[in-house]
């Protein structure tokens, strides 16, 4: 399948560079999944297209202020870097800006030194592996000097850094939000319990290689990236049981979605485990763990509108995008979102 299949035209003007001031006021595509019908909601509105018995599934990550603005110890040149994932003790894969001024042995300090970094091993494309020296608690003084990793086609300053979290967030590992999930309410959440709807969470640490086009003209020549997971006893349960009972299980976000996906194809049901999953998710795709998802809009010719197009059909996907522009939806991070299900 050529890659180029999954690309569209975005005016620069449908990015969403800032957040909405309500979080559920977004507006909301409704895809129904089997006949390609489409209607516009306001993101509130979800509530009733879920059903008692159904269960919502959350990625309940937490972003970590992944981005270090530092100084090279021995000249003082400017080094960004961007915490990917930790790979033992205080040693992190990061992606470094400008790669070619860090060597194997480069220490970086920031904060006027209270954070260290020195290079251990160089790879491609600006990755570097650091091992960090500190004194204290490493994400409490990650909190005090890092910054928000927003994507790169977000310019504009975020004043309320909570905003790129989600009122769920919890289990600290990201290096960029659960976007789908920006979108909820701790009072939407209640409301949407007490019409009968289950609440499930799952952990999925995000890595940047989400976001990233895919730059093979093949689908199928595309390496995924890895990325962590976890399901509790409690989630497995009630997944089971919601399957048990005829309910659906509705996915917020690709994350969740691939979570799911790959312990529902790798035990041949929920249960309770973790581990690291490459899964790339692309039509033709038969879905084993999941009737409907929500998900926002994506780049073009991303993983991202792949495993959605796997869902709910490429032409029904690429139509949707068509008219999304069209309608001005908002695109990306703080853009608007879409439901995909079977009504």
């Amino acid at each position: 399948m050529r890659v180029d299949q999954f690309d569209f035209e975005l005016p620069e003007e449908l990015i969403a560079q800032t957040p909405l001031k309500n979080r559920d006021m977004s507006r909301l595509m409704v895809l129904n999944k089997k006949t390609g019908e489409i209607k516009h909601e306001v993101f509130h509105q979800i509530i009733d297209y879920l059903k008692p018995n159904d269960t919502l599934v959350l990625n309940n990550t937490k972003v970590m202020p992944a981005r270090l603005m530092g100084q090279k110890q021995d000249t003082g040149a400017h080094i960004e870097v961007l915490l990917l994932k930790q790979e033992q003790d205080d040693c992190w894969e990061t992606l470094v800006k400008p790669a070619k001024r860090v060597k194997v042995g480069t220490v970086v300090e920031f904060g006027d030194g209270r954070l260290k970094a020195e290079c251990i091993q160089t790879g491609e494309m600006g990755k570097r592996i650091f091992k960090f020296v500190y004194e204290g608690i490493f994400y409490e003084v990650l909190d005090s000097l890092g910054e928000m990793p927003l994507p790169p086609y977000i310019t504009e300053k975020l004043d309320d850094r909570d905003r790129y979290q989600t009122v769920f967030a919890k289990e600290i590992g990201s290096a960029a939000a659960p976007t789908a999930g920006l979108h909820f309410t701790t009072e939407l959440l209640e409301k949407i319990k007490s019409k009968g709807v289950n609440i499930a969470y799952v952990t999925l640490h995000v890595g940047l290689g989400t976001f990233r086009p895919v730059s093979a003209t093949s689908v199928e020549e595309h390496e995924m990236h890895a990325e962590f997971y976890q399901m509790s006893q409690e989630t497995a349960d009630l997944l089971n049981e919601t399957r048990q009972k005829g309910g659906r299980i509705i996915t917020v976000g690709t994350t969740s979605t691939r979570t799911l996906e790959t312990i529902a194809r790798n035990h041949q049901t929920f249960k309770a485990c973790e581990g690291w999953t490459d899964i790339f998710i692309y039509p033709p795709y038969e879905f084993k763990g999941i009737d409907g998802m929500l998900t926002n809009f994506h780049l073009p010719k991303s993983t991202l509108i792949m495993l959605i197009s796997a869902l709910a059909g490429q032409e029904s996907i690429m139509n949707a995008y068509r008219i999304a522009v069209e309608e001005k939806y908002r695109f990306f991070s703080f853009g608007d979102a879409m439901l995909i299900i079977e009504e």
